[in-house]
């Protein structure tokens, strides 16, 4: 049914579809493509049991109004977000662009969202709805903020009771001088986050693919010293050398999509061979298939996450990747997808 709505969708500008899409899912749409989770494809990470490694990345469901919908499409957790303390309408529109002859997107969207107590009230609402999905929490600072760290400090206390986990956004590439946190500032964020947790609620930090190798184990050593328990590699990168055929491809933004499968792969990959295990990683990036999946999975990702491909190809798709993996799982002999993590790093 997608692909026959899709053309319609797309003679709306993205962000307009966008927001067309979460009306539709919130009358039930999502209930077309209801389906269970094979059992083969739970993963225990950081203490928390994921029915399927397979999730929503951050930035689709930003004020939290339909997780509980994305999770009848087989979605084995979704992150909502990113979240501020104040609510913030966002960078000037247009702020989103398809670039459809390379499967990708760019998005400068700029943390537009209700603000961080409004997002927990709609979780209240519907956590009732969440039964054994995990749900993130992905958090950032306002835009304006005179003190971006404590923005940082005081969505980490209000989001820990609803949030399964969280994630420290220092990489989005629309927020200005906000990936300064993965350089200069990170020592004193981590540090401020490990005085300021209330509960040992997993943390993941997330980063980006334009970082140098260097910079990456500096992240690493210090996520790992202050008591993160995870990295999430990778957010959206802003390098345009990808060949890109589309004519938003000169666009400011983040750029997600195929074309980062590569590079993130190649990010994941190196930051496994730092962690050698001891520190789980969501892989994002590129994801387009149940194969895509099983090799983020092989180059060191313990979880996945996606969203550019839910764009194109529809919500089928994640029942289909669900239904890939076991179908790759069976082939190979594997009886839990732990032990084909990092095999290829």
């Amino acid at each position: 049914m997608y692909r026959v709505i899709r053309p319609l969708f797309w003679t709306f500008e993205p962000e307009t579809a966008h927001n067309l899409a979460i009306k539709l899912i919130k009358l039930g749409f999502l209930g077309l493509y209801k389906s269970d989770i094979p059992s083969e494809l739970e993963v225990s990470v950081s203490g928390l049991s994921f029915p399927s490694p397979v999730g929503l990345a951050a930035g689709f469901d930003k004020n939290a109004e339909i997780f509980h919908e994305l999770f009848k499409i087989g979605f084995g957790f979704v992150e909502v977000g990113t979240v501020t303390p104040m609510p913030q309408s966002g960078n000037p529109k247009p702020r989103i662009f398809r670039l459809k002859e390379d499967r990708a997107l760019i998005n400068r969207l700029g943390f537009n969202n209700i603000g961080v107590s409004e997002v927990l009230r709609n979780i209240e609402s519907r956590f009732h709805l969440k039964k054994n999905r995990k749900l993130g929490v992905n958090i950032g600072p306002n835009r304006d903020s005179n003190n971006r760290i404590q923005d940082y400090i005081d969505n980490l206390k209000q989001v820990d009771e609803l949030a399964d986990y969280i994630t420290i956004n220092v990489s989005s590439p629309n927020t200005p001088d906000l990936r300064k946190f993965e350089n200069s500032k990170i020592k004193d964020l981590l540090k401020e986050i490990q005085l300021n947790r209330i509960s040992k609620k997993p943390i993941f930090i997330k980063i980006s693919p334009d970082l140098e190798n260097n910079q990456i184990v500096s992240i690493v050593e210090l996520a790992m010293k202050f008591g993160l328990n995870g990295l999430i590699l990778t957010n959206t990168t802003k390098d345009r050398g990808f060949g890109l055929r589309s004519k938003y491809g000169s666009e400011e933004g983040g750029l997600s999509g195929l074309p980062l499968s590569m590079l993130s792969n190649k990010k994941l990959s190196f930051a496994y061979s730092i962690t050698k295990g001891s520190m789980p990683i969501i892989g994002v990036g590129g994801i387009f298939s149940g194969k895509d999946v099983y090799e983020k999975i092989k180059l060191g990702a313990n979880l996945v996450q996606l969203y550019t491909a839910l764009i194109f190809e529809g919500p089928a798709l994640i029942s289909g990747i669900n239904d890939e993996l076991k179908t790759l799982m069976k082939n190979d002999g594997v009886k839990s997808l732990s032990e084909i993590v990092g095999v290829n790093s």
